[in-house]
């Protein structure tokens, strides 16, 4: 039951200011659905947040549903997947070239352990397990660049992962347009990549404390 309610409130959690400022978000979606930036605009600002992901706290799932929602699947997904391949990319060069220090720069300690444990069970693969997971995506990108990971191991993963990740969320958020609940949509996708995230930083915190914990034990 703990576990039902936390679910339900991260999910009820975007939906209800909806409920005291209904008037004012109307006028907003109005708004922005009557008078849309261009396409090409469209792409360029949502490639350009996806491309800088590593330095400024972009939603990126939210930024690829809204994409889906304006510039429709097959586009959305082809800006959302050049825009996160780019940052991708970005922050496994910088990682690879400043090590440590770009690694500590952008990350926290817990999370690079975190990221540590499922690169040694799975390696580089594990970047597909994490690209979704705000945060841990990242922290996965840079301490595979600053172990010195081969781009031909770290690009196969990472580009398949980007690709399905941007063709779901394009696709939900041309759905949400459909049906005219795309604020709804923008919410459920910025929320349950936040909870994913925490359960699993949740279960690697209980696997990575084990070892010690027997340790301690036994002696």
């Amino acid at each position: 039951m703990k576990w039902l309610f936390l679910i339900g409130v991260v999910l009820l959690a975007p939906i209800i200011p909806l409920l005291f400022w209904e008037t004012e978000v109307e006028a907003v979606v109005a708004g922005w659905t009557e008078h849309p930036p261009s396409a090409p605009l469209t792409a360029l600002i949502v490639f350009a947040l996806l491309a800088t992901d590593i330095f400024l706290p972009v939603p990126s799932s939210v930024v690829s549903t809204l994409a889906g929602s304006q510039l429709g699947t097959m586009l959305a997904t082809l800006v959302c997947w050049a825009g996160m391949t780019a940052g991708a990319v970005i922050a496994f060069g910088l990682s690879r070239r400043y090590g440590d220090a770009i690694v500590r720069r952008y990350t926290q300690a817990s999370d690079v352990v975190a990221m540590q444990t499922v690169a040694d069970r799975i390696g580089p693969w594990g970047i597909a397990l994490t690209r979704a997971l705000p945060i841990l995506a990242e922290a996965m990108v840079l301490l595979l660049g600053a172990s010195r990971l081969e781009w031909r191991r770290f690009l196969p993963p990472m580009l398949l992962a980007n690709l399905g990740i941007a063709l779901a969320y394009a696709a939900f958020g041309e759905l949400a347009a459909q049906h005219e609940w795309i604020l709804v949509a923008a919410g459920v996708s910025a929320a349950a990549p936040l909870l994913l995230t925490w359960f699993l930083r949740r279960h690697l915190q209980r696997v990575t404390s084990e070892p010690s914990d027997d340790r301690s034990s036994s002696t």
